[in-house]
């Protein structure tokens, strides 16, 4: 049995795609367990390769290991040490992560801070003699069709403040495109439904537009696999997107789209923002670092409009070529 702890959201997961079908095919015939927060789960069928989910909310709730020792624990949450001893403590045969003294794991890769998180991983997995393709992104889709096919998603939220595009932006943006026939609605958690109901009264959309805390993980999978475009921010809704190739455009800062990306060689997903290491930090500390990233408060609605014309010229080449 193969023990792959991945205790993060919904990107993080995304991203660790690749390494998880490399540990299934370099490692064939044995149960793949993943550790990660239950609410997962819906994600995780979508990755064709994880047998059952291990509830894991969080290191500092860290579960006993119910079973006998595993053949393997991969850890493909961080650098440790405290992911390192939670994997340690279920006794595997073997444990394949990032060199860390601390937690006295002396074998495997150094870590790299500049490393694309998807390559990060499947890397680790190179280092000890196992296969994984960063570009093997692509999830299923999910059983159930979607509510609405064919719109357009803008999802204004995320968790962390500094990555959420200004609001009056999200409205002008959605005002445009649906001038231009996009059939635009608006995404979001629960937590994250008062916003999105402003977006949507400022661009004069409908109530109805409002999806936010109306879709679980596996009907928010089903909206984006069918969408026409999203627009969104570094979260993990984006990463849904590269997954189903639905066209996107991804708003960065702080954190530079080098790091969290959709693959560069994929034109029909756009970035804007911070799109290399050093992104705009100059302003940032002047404000105490709160609000929207100075990055991200750069970005005009026009670029965007732009961005999502390339997205979708995209699109047309593709299925020209195809047909």
């Amino acid at each position: 049995m193969i023990l792959v702890l991945r205790a993060l959201g919904v990107g993080d997961l995304a991203t660790a795609v690749p390494a998880l079908r490399g540990l299934r095919a370099g490692l064939p015939g044995r149960e793949l367990v993943l550790a990660a927060p239950a609410w997962l789960a819906p994600l995780a069928e979508l990755t064709g390769v994880v047998d059952r989910v291990l509830p894991t909310p969080g290191l500092a709730d860290r579960p006993a290991w119910p079973g006998p020792p595993p053949e393997v624990a991969v850890n493909l949450h961080g650098r440790g040490p405290r992911s390192h001893r939670m994997l340690a403590a279920a006794r595997p045969g073997r444990l394949l992560a990032h060199r860390n003294a601390e937690a006295g794991h002396l074998a495997g890769p150094a870590w790299d801070d500049e490393e694309h998180e998807v390559r990060r991983w499947c890397r680790l997995l190179h280092w000890y003699g196992l296969p994984a393709d960063p570009g093997d992104l692509a999830l299923r889709r999910p059983p159930t069709a979607a509510v609405l096919a064919g719109v357009t998603v803008l999802h204004p939220g995320s968790k962390v403040p500094a990555k959420r595009w200004p609001a009056d932006r999200f409205a002008a943006l959605a005002r445009t495109l649906t001038a231009r026939g996009h059939r635009v609605v608006l995404t979001g958690s629960t937590d994250e439904r008062d916003l999105a109901a402003r977006v949507a009264r400022d661009a004069g959309l409908p109530p109805a537009a409002v999806l936010a805390g109306r879709t679980g993980l596996a009907e928010l999978a089903a909206l984006v696999a069918d969408a026409r475009l999203l627009v969104s921010g570094d979260t993990g809704v984006a990463h849904l997107a590269t997954g189903y190739g639905t066209a996107s455009v991804v708003l960065f800062g702080p954190v530079p789209a080098a790091h969290w990306g959709p693959p560069p060689d994929r034109p029909r997903h756009r970035v804007l923002g911070a799109t290399d290491r050093a992104g705009t930090d100059a302003d940032w500390p002047a404000s105490g670092g709160v609000g929207t990233h100075p990055t991200l408060a750069a970005i005009e609605v026009d670029e965007v409009v732009a961005a999502v014309d390339e997205a979708e010229r995209a699109v047309r080449v593709s299925g020209a070529i195809a047909a």
